[in-house]
């Protein structure tokens, strides 16, 4: 970041009380908080369903594979936003970060209105290219048509969290998430259990329920925003000078986030393998995942922190202490992982079994846990080494390298142990091992080669620009 620029406007970091004595653990444990909330409404629709349809729950889990990617594609904003306002906001230029979060809102909800009516218009298309077996795809039509028409609400609400996470104010991001995950778990008993004569719904209901809760959650988004901000989000100031603004947006985000989209773009590929082995292998899958998503989200949350003090550290030129924190973040998160993933799956069988009862799906989800043991391991230190290398402006080594290794190595990988040597839904969570500690391997050498120091953001009055 230029130091000739001046100083003299506080970041809205700064300003905000949420983000007093930036460390650690003040960022991540709302963070981590958030993310568990947010993911309990997938898993309180699995587990809802569960009691009503395992069919149900295969759908369900296959449309969530599948928006999964589509919310992704709202990372190429997000991504690239959050570089700029974390160093921005470093660099004690608020007013600037807070008109990169306005470009940002407003670009992601256009975005997801018309990925959203795409969705609607062409569900079962969509989930007779990702090979949904034909007993699932009423079910599975119903869900996407009514979820993805709710795009534009998960783009506002994704890209409002950025914003509030890059400015520090990651309580009011938790406040949010908890206030989601509560309207979709009242709409979900609502609809599926019908009290006071309500009529129960079904898939159907549990979609609309998770519609309202993310509409709901970009009401509450709004208002946290335009309470928590110093700096006013404003329709002019976006478009001041949006064609700059965006290209650097994009210039930032579209590697950035393209590792995240390639990763989930392969996840979709390995889910249609998945496919072919039989809806008992699929439904084991989603059990499996939404098991083991929660030590995921510790290595999300410690990887977002990273992100944000190694960003505040690259503004304010603090490039050794930025490399130390790197290392030192990294390695805590493996060792978290490794210690969570070995918790879970000593007591396997008894989660499993709040989910189901097939003798089937409960063997083979127990084996998969133990095997995420170490993969976990592995991709915590994907997650915190590639959020820190981004925060740098290093974004092109993470997708180049992504790219080789998940489409070159991991997905025939998966073909051979899975489809080839017959070792089914196993071939496939050892290709999944393979993959994360490859790609692990890379990000460390990368860090640990400094080239990232290389990487200057300039900026000047007015604009922003890569160097």
């Amino acid at each position: 970041m230029s130091d000739n620029h001046h100083r003299s406007a506080p970041s809205s970091l700064q300003q905000d009380g949420d983000a007093k004595r930036l460390t650690l653990f003040r960022l991540a444990w709302p963070i981590l908080l958030s993310q568990f909330v947010q993911t309990l409404i997938a898993s309180i629709d699995t587990l809802m369903l569960s009691g009503y349809s395992d069919q149900a729950v295969a759908a369900v889990g296959v449309v969530s594979q599948l928006m999964a990617a589509v919310h992704m594609l709202f990372g190429f904003i997000i991504v690239g936003s959050a570089i700029l306002i974390a160093q921005l906001s470093g660099a004690g230029r608020g007013q600037d970060a807070t008109r990169i979060a306005s470009v940002a809102l407003g670009t992601n909800v256009v975005f997801g209105m018309v990925l959203g009516l795409a969705l609607f218009a062409f569900a079962e298309p969509v989930l007779r290219m990702f090979q949904l077996p034909p007993e699932l795809m009423d079910e599975g039509r119903t869900y996407l048509s009514i979820i993805g028409i709710g795009a534009y609400a998960t783009a506002f609400v994704q890209t409002s969290e950025m914003v509030l996470r890059m400015n520090g104010m990651v309580k009011r991001m938790l406040l949010l998430s908890v206030i989601m995950v509560t309207a979709n778990t009242i709409g979900n008993y609502v609809v599926l259990y019908g009290p006071w004569g309500f009529p129960t719904l079904g898939i159907t209901g549990v979609a609309w329920a998770t519609h309202a809760s993310r509409l709901l959650g970009a009401v509450v988004a709004a208002v946290l925003l335009v309470r928590g901000l110093r700096a006013s989000l404003s329709l002019s100031g976006m478009l001041r000078q949006y064609g700059k603004d965006l290209k650097q947006i994009f210039r930032l985000g579209i590697p950035s986030a393209g590792e995240h989209l390639s990763y989930t773009a392969s996840q979709v590929v390995v889910t249609m393998m998945i496919a072919l082995l039989g809806t008992t292998a699929l439904t084991a899958k989603v059990y499996t995942q939404t098991i083991t998503g929660y030590v995921f989200l510790l290595s999300a949350a410690i990887g977002q922190a990273t992100a944000i003090l190694i960003g505040h550290c690259i503004g304010a030129r603090e490039h050794d202490h930025a490399e130390r924190m790197g290392m030192r973040y990294t390695v805590l998160m493996i060792a978290a992982a490794t210690a969570c993933g070995g918790a879970l799956s000593v007591i396997a069988k008894p989660l499993l079994g709040l989910f189901t009862t097939d003798p089937e799906v409960l063997r083979i989800g127990q084996a998969l846990i133990f095997i995420s043991v170490l993969q976990e391991a592995g991709r915590a230190c994907n997650v915190v080494m590639i959020n820190a290398l981004n925060a740098t402006g290093e974004v092109r080594y993470p997708v180049i390298v992504g790219l080789v290794i998940m489409w070159g190595i991991s997905i025939p990988l998966t073909y051979a142990l899975a489809i080839g040597l017959e070792w089914g839904i196993y071939g496939v969570w050892i290709a999944f091992v393979a993959d994360e500690w490859i790609r692990g391997i890379f990000m460390l050498a990368r860090w640990k080669s400094g080239k990232w120091r290389r990487i200057e953001l300039t900026a000047g009055e007015g604009n922003i620009s890569a160097n």
